[in-house]
C-alpha cells in the first residue's frame, strides 16, 4: 500500500516536472520575442487615449499611500484622460490626510482626484464595486496602496488592450519588489516574483494566451465587468475570482509585459504567513467553486486554468507531502534498524523506488534552478551572484513554506465547512 502510495506520490511529481518545463518552453520563446523594445523616449502616439479611472483602495495606509498616489498622478497619460479615485476604507489612520496633503501641492493642484472615506463592507471588492458605479472612465485601472506604477505602465495597459479592445477585456502588468534588498525573506520573495512574472505568467500567456488578473497594476474594461456582475463582494481574492468570470465569458485577460509597478512585499514571517494564508484561503475557494467547469462546456481556457490550479494546489502539494512523509519515516525508521534490526523500513534506501526519488529531486532542484536563472536574466540588474546564491538556500527555506502555507490554508478551509462557520478574516498585509 505504502508502496504504490509512493509511486503515485512520484508519478504526479513526474507530471509536474513535465508542466514545469511546457511552461519554461514558452516563456523562454517570449524572452527571444520581446529582446529588442522601442526607447521610452520614443514611445509612439496611441491609436486613441480612453478616459481611464484608476482606482486605489487603501485601509490604514498612511505609510505608503504618498508615494503611490504620486507615481499615479505622474503617469505618462493625458490629465484629462484621467481620474483618481482613492477609498480610506474604514481606515482610523491618517490615509484620508495624507491624500489630502498631497492635492495642496501645487503640481497637483487642479487634477481630477478625488478621496472617498467609506465604511462599507466587502472589503477590496467592496471598494471596486462601488467605485464601478460612479467611475467616469471606461477603463478601471487598479493600484494597491503600496504598488507605485512605473511612468509609463498606463500607458502600455491601454495599448495593450486597444490591440484587440473586443477579445482584451482588461490587460495585466508586472510587479517588482521595491523593498527586496531589505532582508532574507524580501530576497527571496523577489526571486518568486521574478520567476513568477517573467516565466509562469509569461509562458501562460505565449502558449495558451491565458492571463490572470493580479490583485494590482491592471486595467479593465468597465462594461464587461458590470455586465459580469462586478467583484464578489468579500472574496478573499477577488482578483482571482474575476480572472475566472472574464474566461468563463470567452474574454481573455492580455499581458502587458512592459507595464511595470513597484510593490512593498512582507518583512516578516508572521506577515507573509497570514497573507499567503489569505492567498491560498482564496484561491481554494474559487477552485472549488469552478470544479464544475472541468465537464461543462465552457471555454477550454478556462477547463486548462481550473486543471492547472488543481494540480498546483491540490495533486502536487498532496504528492509532495506523502513522498517526504514516507522520505522522512524511512530515514527515520533506517536509522533506528542498526538498533533494532527487526524494524523494516517502509521503503527500501538504495531500491529502485528510492533511487527514482532521488532522481525525481535532482530533476526538481534543477528545472527550479534553471527557470530562475532564466527569469533573473531577463530582468535588467537581477542576474548577480548574491542573487544566484540566494535561489539555492532558498530552495532549502523559503521554497519549502509553500506547503505549510497551502496545508494551513487547507485545514482552515476544512474547518469552516466541518463547523458551518468562517473562521478565516481577511487579513491586512502590514507595511513598512
Amino acid at each position: 500500500m505504502l508502496d504504490s502510495l509512493y509511486v503515485i506520490a512520484i508519478i504526479t511529481i513526474w507530471l509536474s516536472i513535465v508542466m514545469t518545463i511546457v511552461t519554461l518552453i514558452g516563456g523562454v520563446i517570449f524572452i527571444f520575442k520581446h529582446l529588442t523594445h522601442t526607447n521610452i523616449e520614443d514611445l509612439p502616439p496611441l491609436a486613441r487615449y480612453p478616459i481611464v479611472t484608476v482606482v486605489v483602495p487603501a485601509h490604514n495606509e498612511a505609510l505608503v499611500i504618498q508615494d503611490t498616489i504620486q507615481a499615479i498622478l505622474r503617469l505618462n497619460y493625458p490629465t484629462d484622460k484621467l481620474e483618481v479615485l482613492m477609498y480610506a476604507d474604514n481606515c482610523n489612520d491618517t490615509t484620508a490626510d495624507e491624500v489630502r496633503a498631497l492635492m495642496q501641492r501645487p503640481e497637483f493642484k487642479g487634477r481630477n482626484l478625488k478621496v472617498i472615506e467609506r465604511t462599507g463592507t466587502g472589503g477590496k471588492a467592496g471598494v471596486l464595486n462601488d467605485a464601478l458605479k460612479i467611475a467616469a472612465g471606461e477603463y478601471l485601472g487598479v493600484y494597491d496602496a503600496d504598488a507605485a506604477p512605473e511612468t509609463n505602465a498606463l500607458y502600455f495597459l491601454v495599448q495593450k488592450v486597444l490591440e484587440n479592445p473586443t477579445r482584451y477585456a482588461a490587460a495585466f502588468g508586472r510587479n517588482k519588489t521595491r523593498n527586496y534588498q531589505q532582508n532574507f525573506l524580501t530576497r527571496c520573495i523577489n526571486l518568486e516574483i521574478v520567476n513568477t512574472q517573467r516565466i509562469q505568467h509569461t509562458g501562460l500567456w505565449q502558449l495558451f494566451k491565458i492571463g490572470r488578473i493580479p490583485g494590482t497594476n491592471f486595467i479593465i474594461n468597465k462594461a464587461i465587468v458590470k455586465s459580469i456582475g462586478g467583484w464578489n463582494n468579500g472574496a478573499l481574492t477577488e482578483d482571482t475570482a474575476i480572472s475566472f468570470s472574464l474566461m468563463r465569458e470567452g474574454k481573455l485577460i492580455a499581458l502587458a509585459h512592459r507595464a511595470e509597478a513597484f510593490q512593498q512585499e512582507p518583512e516578516t514571517l508572521f506577515a507573509y504567513y497570514n497573507q499567503r494564508k489569505r492567498w491560498a484561503r482564496g484561491n481554494y475557494e474559487v477552485i472549488m467553486a469552478n470544479l464544475k467547469h472541468l465537464f461543462d462546456r465552457t471555454p477550454w481556457r478556462i477547463k486548462l486554468e481550473v486543471f492547472y490550479y488543481v494540480c498546483t494546489f491540490f495533486w502536487f502539494n498532496a504528492a509532495i507531502v506523502i513522498s517526504n512523509a514516507i522520505f522522512l519515516i524511512n530515514i527515520f525508521l533506517a536509522s533506528i534498524q542498526t538498533v533494532f534490526p527487526q524494524i523494516h523500513q517502509l521503503v527500501a534506501l538504495g531500491g529502485p523506488l528510492s533511487t527514482l526519488f532521488m532522481i525525481n529531486w535532482v530533476l526538481m532542484f534543477y528545472l527550479y534552478l534553471l527557470q530562475i536563472n532564466i527569469a533573473l536574466a531577463s530582468d535588467y540588474g537581477q542576474a548577480t551572484v548574491t542573487n544566484f546564491i540566494y535561489a539555492i538556500v532558498s530552495y532549502f527555506t523559503y521554497a519549502q513554506l509553500f506547503i505549510i502555507v497551502s496545508v494551513a490554508a487547507m485545514y482552515d478551509m476544512a474547518r469552516d465547512k466541518l463547523t458551518g462557520k468562517r473562521h478565516t478574516q481577511w487579513y491586512k498585509t502590514q507595511r513598512f
